[in-house]
């Protein structure tokens, strides 16, 4: 694999992996129904099982191999993280509002930024840590919006329950740089569904329950979401550094807010309206910084 300078601007990079965070948002609230209804770990089980039939298939169907030794390590490291990450996030998630749930997780790419320094020794650009930090203001406005409201001790535990998980989520964003370096985005969304099913199934026994048919159509929305928006996000983090794509996932707020409204019927505050304008000025801001030079992975994808 060679390397060259990429001379193009990040813009599609960060359109594509805009793109990826409004699916992943969607299938959040899909998940969030999944979870009120039948349980955050039959949920996850089974939106992961649907997943991985149908990335096994499209994955076969286009020829997919069998990773080498040290690609497998990747997928498997990552498949773990996010299985505590996803149990993590969705239990809490079914205990505070939706646009809430998301803005605790924003945590998560502002220590992503750090660990891209730590890990894959990028170099940290001013713009990027500005942006970041603006964009994590914006977070704690939001979280001021939400303190306002009195939601309860099983709130809290939601909360930190969904901090924890944002823990996590910064090493995975990490990781699914590395691995969009090494893998297809149809391998890489395979095998994440599998292994986090294989993760799930070792408590099958005590906690699986086959859902019921009215609640099968989102199970299959889900998988259907889950595995768009890893395939968006695969592509988009093989063709830009982590530092410059981490903020892009603050616009998952936006998303939330809106469904939040439509479909939970949650109350949008004018704190949090403000907080959300700051996010979308720092990501916008972050988008505007060309990349340094990366891995010429055309012909790996």
């Amino acid at each position: 694999m060679s390397t060259r300078a990429n001379p193009s601007s990040i813009a599609l990079p960060f359109l594509v992996a805009t793109a990826g965070i409004a699916l992943f948002s969607v299938m959040d609230a899909v998940m969030k129904h999944l979870a009120l209804a039948i349980g955050a770990y039959n949920a996850i089980f089974w939106r992961n099982l649907a997943g991985a039939a149908f990335g096994g298939l499209a994955w076969l169907g286009a020829g997919g191999r069998w990773p080498a030794r040290e690609v497998m390590r990747i997928h498997l490291i990552r498949g773990a993280i996010s299985s505590v990450m996803a149990i993590l996030f969705f239990w809490g998630l079914a205990r505070v509002p939706l646009a809430q749930g998301v803005a605790l997780a924003f945590v998560a790419p502002l220590i992503a930024l750090y660990l891209a320094a730590l890990i894959l020794k990028e170099q940290i650009s001013r713009r990027a840590v500005f942006a970041s930090l603006f964009g994590f203001a914006g977070v704690l406005v939001i979280l001021a919006a939400q303190a306002e409201a009195d939601l309860g001790p099983e709130a809290l535990k939601g909360s930190l329950a969904i901090l924890g998980s944002a823990m996590f989520y910064a090493y995975n964003i990490i990781l699914m740089r590395q691995q969009a370096q090494v893998a297809k985005p149809l391998e890489i969304a395979f095998f994440q569904s599998a292994i986090v099913s294989l993760c799930f199934l070792t408590a099958a026994p005590f906690l699986a329950a086959f859902p019921p048919a009215e609640e099968l159509g989102g199970v299959f929305a889900g998988a259907v979401l889950a595995f768009g928006s890893l395939m968006l996000l695969s592509w988009a983090y093989a063709r830009a550094e982590a530092q410059y794509l981490a903020p892009v996932e603050y616009t998952a707020f936006i998303w939330a807010v809106l469904l939040g409204a439509l479909v939970f019927a949650e109350p949008v505050r004018p704190l949090t309206i403000v907080g959300a304008a700051m996010i979308v000025a720092a990501c916008l801001f972050a988008a505007r910084k060309r990349p340094a030079p990366v891995a010429d992975v055309e012909a790996a994808l």
